[in-house]
């Protein structure tokens, strides 16, 4: 399962923009894209500890 979601967050960083055709000249999606996977590993920790 992780890897399933690390695959598909890394094809949605990478190419997310030419597959979905979002404009982001400043980064914007990108950034909330990994601050949602990171916050999704901290609360996965959170609960499994």
């Amino acid at each position: 399962m992780v890897l399933l979601a690390a695959t598909m967050f890394v094809a949605l960083f990478g190419f997310g923009a030419n597959y979905f055709g979002w404009s982001d000249p400043l980064g914007r999606v990108q950034l909330a894209l990994f601050t949602t996977f990171v916050l999704g590993i901290v609360c996965g920790y959170k609960v499994r500890g």
